[in-house]
């Protein structure tokens, strides 16, 4: 089997690539090596990659409509994951564009590319961010998303509206997972724990918005990986028993899934911060500050179609989660 990982030097990607070249998938990684934060952290996570026969990579964007064309005649991919896209809700409000490019016109090059060439299964990254301003807890993919409150958000609704179109017009399957606030080695620079870590070592103030009453459904990066890697053969199927009249957001009578993957433990940011400060041995200067536009106050995931459809919800500690993030980090820094 040959699966398409885009996104491979990004943070899931890479984790991702690493399992399935372990279990002897041919992976072929793309990624453009952007500049949104440290490449030296892709580059890294790539040569790791690279020492295996059975990976290839190739640097590529996904809104080069052309080169992608070629890509997916080049190769027979079996199973395509897309991780790539322009992520962070903030960012979003500083450069929408990016976002516009990659995460729409770019899935759109990977939605055609799948459909001409026969894609068995196309898994595609969403967010728990679609939730947007609902409230009701924990979030449920049955639940109606159509509020987002960031641009990024929106991208990714519109990715799963996409999805849905394509696998309706041409049977094409089509699962989209819902990601809760991935955290763990080779994590994003961009991101709290990664932030915090690094301040906090520094002798930094962080930043806690919110008063640090922000709730996150922290979910460790292998747990994301192993819901990824159940899916992937078990390929998207038609609900029966969808009715247009009370139309379920989570499925459709086409090839057609939506799943989160979620800890489904929402931990509190203060309490987040003080298992940081436990596993670095020294405290943290807290600079209390407003909600920042785009976020949300908390989320939580039920993930009870995840485990109904391949039998997984995830379910690594957070203390154990943030240890292993902390001894990376200081390995990788040499701190």
């Amino acid at each position: 089997m040959t699966v398409l990982v885009t996104g491979a030097a990004g943070f899931i990607g890479f984790h991702l690539s690493r399992r399935l070249i372990a279990e002897g998938v041919e992976v072929v990684g793309l990624d453009n090596l952007n500049d949104y934060y440290d490449v030296k952290l892709k580059k890294d996570r790539l040569a790791i990659l690279s020492q295996a026969q059975n990976f290839t990579f190739v640097e590529l964007d996904l809104v080069d409509t052309a080169g992608m064309e070629k890509l997916f005649q080049k190769y027979s991919f079996q199973r395509v994951v897309n991780l790539a896209a322009q992520a962070g809700v903030r960012y979003s409000l500083e450069n929408p564009k990016a976002y516009v490019d990659s995460n729409l016109s770019g899935f759109l090059n990977i939605l055609e590319g799948c459909r001409h060439n026969r894609v068995e299964h196309l898994v595609y990254a969403s967010s728990s961010s679609v939730y947007g301003l609902n409230s009701s807890m924990p979030f449920s993919v049955h639940d109606n998303v159509d509020h987002p409150l960031s641009l990024y958000a929106a991208s990714k609704k519109a990715n799963e509206l996409m999805a849905h179109s394509y696998s309706h017009l041409y049977g094409m399957p089509v699962t989209g997972l819902r990601f809760f606030t991935v955290y763990g080695p080779w994590g994003r620079p961009d991101m709290a724990l990664f932030l915090f870590t690094k301040a906090i070592l520094n002798g930094e103030p962080i930043k806690v918005f919110n008063q640090g009453n922000m709730e996150r459904d922290f979910t460790y990066v292998d747990d994301i990986v192993e819901g990824i890697v159940r899916l992937l053969p078990t390929i998207a199927q038609p609900n029966p028993d969808w009715d247009g009249a009370a139309p379920d957001p989570g499925s459709s009578p086409a090839p057609y899934r939506l799943y989160n993957i979620g800890n489904h433990s929402p931990v509190k940011l203060l309490d987040f911060i003080a298992l940081i400060e436990k596993a670095l041995g020294c405290e943290a200067q807290k600079e209390l500050l407003p909600m920042q536009p785009g976020d949300v106050p908390a989320t939580y995931a039920d993930v009870e179609a995840l485990s109904q459809a391949v039998g997984f919800s995830p379910d690594t500690p957070l203390e154990k989660g943030i240890s292993d993030f902390v001894q990376w980090y200081r390995e990788y820094y040499q701190v």
